[in-house]
């Protein structure tokens, strides 16, 4: 097994983790927290990243408010994205298997 360096791990990391200030709304209930679009109309527990923890900061009213108070900005964003032309070409047109298939 390969080891990484800390150094490296460290920085994989902090990548994918969430930066001091950032804002993020729950749902105020007992159920699973579940999609933006469920229940729009229940109130937003708003929470704080602190760079520990996520620490609750307020409420907001409903999923519009708590929009205007988070941002519409989203975590996934900062995912990067694959580089272009990291898949192999495309075969060619029509596409011929390379070994002659025959049913048994």
């Amino acid at each position: 097994m390969d080891d990484e360096p800390l150094e490296e791990w460290a920085a994989r990391r902090d990548a994918h983790r969430p930066t001091p200030g950032d804002r993020k709304a729950v749902p105020l209930s007992d159920s699973p927290e579940r999609a933006r679009h469920v229940g729009p109309d229940a109130p937003r527990g708003m929470l704080e990243w602190d760079g520990h923890q996520w620490t609750p900061s307020g409420v907001a009213d409903d999923h519009a408010a708590a929009v205007q108070e988070t941002g519409p900005h989203d975590a996934a964003e900062r995912v990067p994205l694959p580089r272009f032309g990291a898949l192999p070409p495309a075969p060619e047109r029509p596409f011929r298997p390379t070994e002659v298939f025959r049913r048994p």
